[in-house]
């Protein structure tokens, strides 16, 4: 038994990472969707946060592509861990642009820290590739 067998979930965890990511994949949908149709609310938050609105398109599209990876076995991993950066930023954004409090993104990070820890035999083996990858 390898060091990544042994992190593989079970049967219960592996149908619980599943709806949890599901449920993920559903809200980062319905966030980037009021980004790109540029809710009132949307366009607010990123006038406030002073960047620019094309700011707001790209954190869309990386929500929508975080969204769709976290649906597909090969780069669900990846697009949990594209997720988590950009809810990092989200919390920071919140804390010190914004000066209010990061519930939404902080609940959001939780959940994909979960999913992350979840699929760590995934990641791991992600990295074994990448290592074999630079001594070839």
């Amino acid at each position: 038994m390898n060091d990544a067998s042994l992190h593989t979930p079970g049967k219960g965890l592996n149908i619980g990472l599943w709806v949890v990511q599901a449920l993920l994949a559903l809200a980062f949908l319905g966030a980037a969707s009021g980004k790109l149709l540029g809710q009132p609310e949307m366009v607010g938050l990123f006038e406030a946060i002073g960047i620019g609105q094309w700011f707001r398109y790209v954190t869309a599209l990386v929500e929508i592509s975080g969204a769709l990876m976290l649906l597909v076995p090969r780069t669900r991993i990846v697009g949990a861990i594209l997720l988590a950066g950009t809810m990092l930023g989200a919390v920071g954004t919140h804390l010190f642009v914004l000066h209010n409090a990061p519930t939404a993104p902080t609940v959001l990070l939780a959940l994909l820290s979960f999913v992350i820890w979840g699929r760590r035999a995934e990641l791991s083996r992600l990295l074994d590739q990448r290592r074999r990858i630079r001594r070839e």
